[in-house]
């Protein structure tokens, strides 16, 4: 099997069951999601290669295949079929966000992406997350889709900063605080 079908070559794409312009906006969606996907094989591979944060790449692992149904469930020309991302998932999101919070120091103040190696991946899988979330979102204002995107992209995004915090906990590396943060989180554990 050849990878090029010279199918794209006047900028039009396949999706299923159609066809449609590369700058089409479920194209946009879901082509950034698949970037995101791409920072979430880094930071697992990150987080893989040591001991400490193992856990925290597995759970990257998990996501990866969500994030694959995720871009699946906007790749449809129509939606009339049964949809691969649900709201059963954000619910474990959010257990694991709470796992991360309680198990990373109190945070009092704004942090910049950083610390560890592994945060700083983490980052940037969060900062890709809520631009794929904008992209979904302005879908959705245009045409119907699997509303769980919507909401496994804004509490992933969430995920992205607790795992990064966990990371850095972990790796007993400080969060970059930023020097300018007046004390706006009142000692809670986000």
């Amino acid at each position: 099997m050849k990878l090029y079908t010279r199918g794209g070559d006047k900028g039009m794409t396949s999706l299923i069951g159609g066809r449609v312009l590369k700058t089409n906006m479920k194209v946009e969606a879901y082509g950034t999601i698949d970037e995101l996907n791409s920072f979430v094989g880094l930071a697992a591979a990150k987080a893989e290669s040591i001991d400490e944060t193992k856990f925290i790449g597995q759970q990257l692992v998990e996501i990866m295949h969500e994030l694959f149904d995720a871009g699946s469930d906007l790749a449809y020309a129509h939606p009339d079929h049964p949809f691969k991302l649900t709201e059963q998932l954000v619910m474990r999101l959010e257990e694991w966000i709470d796992e991360h919070s309680e198990a990373s120091p109190e945070l009092t103040k704004f942090i910049l992406p950083g610390g560890s190696e592994l945060a700083a991946a983490l980052h940037i899988c969060r900062t890709v997350c809520r631009r794929a979330e904008r992209q979904a979102v302005a879908l959705a204002q245009q045409e119907d889709i699997n509303e769980a995107v919507l909401i496994y992209l804004n509490r992933l995004s969430d995920y992205f900063f607790a795992a990064a915090r966990r990371a850095n906990a972990v790796l007993k590396i400080e969060d970059v605080q930023y020097i300018r943060s007046a004390d706006v989180f009142k000692g809670k554990k986000t």
